[in-house]
């Protein structure tokens, strides 16, 4: 009896305009729509390829060490899944320079790549909104009516004459509409991975397609919430126009409103003056004890009261990040050489200077990493813990659910970013190893080029790999469980509801 009525349900909704309208709509916005994601992936990812080209010719042009690293970059590809969920992926930085003085975070990132606010314009609508927008409508649009139309039309009360159970035709309801609200969704995106797979500049391998099948999970669970919702609609009312009303109304406001309004009504906490000042002034103070320490070690070398980087006229000034700029409470010192020759008069400085960089690199590394033991906490609680609240909100509403689970497996999510720097945070670690092994700071081509230029053949190369599917995984099971326990709830509701109403 079940299969029947199933069989039945499903009948009635393939042959309805609004289903033949769903696929056609979905069809031509997401394949049109998939063009112009390749081709804005394309474009950054020959944006990528020419800033990586341009940091090596940079890196190999220098003679010293301290001029070649101030060019050290560390470069994020574009993410080939951000065509399905665009995410962070366009929004942070995606070049970091690398430096022994400077321990790089997450404020600490530029964007490189050419720049097309046409083309921006129309690929900010990735495959996931088209989803979230389009298909969320079509799924109330096929709920309001299921039960309210037959109330009207009076065939509730002709089905209920048989001995059929009111959860089975409920369940029968929901497995045809859902089946028919799929259809779309998985033309649509087999269309769009075929125009992935056709595309030279795109590779997806084993897990991107584990991560497109965890995108579809996600998309299929979301659709059911606002079928479910639909349907509570239709439960709750005994006239269709009433239910359309209420449908268009929830609608609006949970994919238009609640999104859009969330983030400036709710309440932001601003981090106390006291927690911003209390870290600079600490920062502060590590780097005027390293200052300190220079001078004592100036003041007490076989040339006391020689400032080895002012007579090699390279020495640089320190510079500060105050708070009115995304990259805070960084302080260092930089120390950038590019000389090809001295005179013969410097010739028995030499060695005394070589001895006062190496011991001014290692200082330079410890504090940079004492600065960022204080630094990291301080940027967390400022920036990551409001960002965080805000998330929370928006997740109220089954469209953050939705747009945080699938940027989670897009990898496109902050999360997926910060891998990113965590990932320049080890090269940078990488690199300093380098420089002491082949003891780099005392060498003179650390400052000088006369004698042989440096080497950068054997330099640690960076190299950026996206997180295993499991980790894509562990990150969008949360939200993905939450959707589907607001599915749980509403057929609970829905049944309770259908039970009770007397036809």
């Amino acid at each position: 009896m079940l299969k029947t009525l199933i069989g039945r349900e499903l009948l009635d909704n393939l042959m309805t305009f609004r289903f033949a309208a769903a696929t056609f709509i979905m069809l031509l916005l997401v394949v049109a729509n998939t063009f112009v994601l390749i081709i804005d992936y394309e474009r950054r990812l020959t944006g990528h390829n020419d800033a990586v080209k341009m940091h090596q010719r940079q890196l190999q042009e220098k003679i010293t060490y301290s001029a070649g690293l101030d060019r050290l970059s560390a470069d994020r590809p574009p993410n080939p899944l951000s065509i399905f969920n665009v995410g962070f992926d366009k929004r942070l930085g995606n070049e970091v320079q690398v430096s022994h003085g400077v321990v790089p975070s997450l404020w600490d990132g530029y964007m490189h790549g050419s720049s097309n606010p046409f083309m921006d314009m129309f690929a900010s609508m990735d495959i996931v909104f088209i989803f979230e927008v389009i298909l969320s409508l079509f799924a109330l649009l096929f709920a309001y009516d299921a039960f309210a139309g037959e109330y009207e039309a009076g065939t509730l009360r002709l089905v209920l004459t048989h001995p059929i159970g009111r959860s089975k035709i409920l369940v029968a309801k929901y497995m045809s509409a859902m089946l028919c609200l799929i259809v779309p969704l998985l033309i649509s995106l087999l269309l769009a991975i075929i125009l992935l797979t056709t595309s030279t500049a795109i590779s997806l391998n084993s897990d991107d397609f584990l991560r497109i099948g965890g995108i579809i999970l996600t998309s299929v669970a979301y659709l059911s919430v606002f079928y479910l919702i639909g349907l509570l609609i239709s439960a709750a009312t005994r006239r269709t126009s009433t239910a359309l009303m209420l449908s268009m109304f929830v609608w609006g406001f949970l994919v238009l409103v609640y999104p859009n309004v969330i983030l400036t009504v709710i309440p932001r906490s601003e981090a106390p003056d006291a927690l911003r000042t209390s870290a600079f002034n600490r920062i502060e103070s590590i780097w005027d004890t390293f200052d300190r320490e220079r001078k004592h070690y100036l003041a007490t070398d076989d040339f006391p009261g020689e400032d080895w980087g002012y007579e090699l006229r390279g020495w640089g000034s320190r510079s500060a990040y105050f708070w009115d700029n995304p990259r805070t409470l960084m302080y260092t010192y930089n120390s950038i050489m590019d000389f090809e020759g001295f005179g013969e008069e410097d010739e028995p400085k030499m060695p005394h200077a070589q001895k006062h960089f190496g011991f001014l690199g290692a200082q330079t590394i410890n504090a940079a990493g004492r600065t960022w033991l204080i630094r990291k906490p301080a940027l967390e609680e400022i920036f990551i813990q409001p960002a965080n609240v805000e998330r929370v909100w928006l997740k109220l509403s089954p469209v953050g659910l939705y747009d945080a689970a699938t940027q989670a497996w897009a990898g496109t999510d902050l999360l997926g970013i910060r891998d990113f720097f965590h990932a320049a945070r080890q090269y940078r670690q990488s690199v300093i190893n380098y420089l002491y092994d082949h003891k780099v700071f005392e060498s003179r081509q650390w400052f000088a080029g006369d004698k042989g230029a440096a080497d950068w053949s054997g330099l640690p190369q960076f190299s950026f790999q996206r997180d295993d599917i499991s980790t894509n995984a562990k990150r969008a099971l949360p939200d993905v469980c939450l959707l589907l326990m607001i599915n749980v709830v509403l057929f609970i509701v829905i049944f309770l509801i259908f039970v009770k109403t007397e036809v």
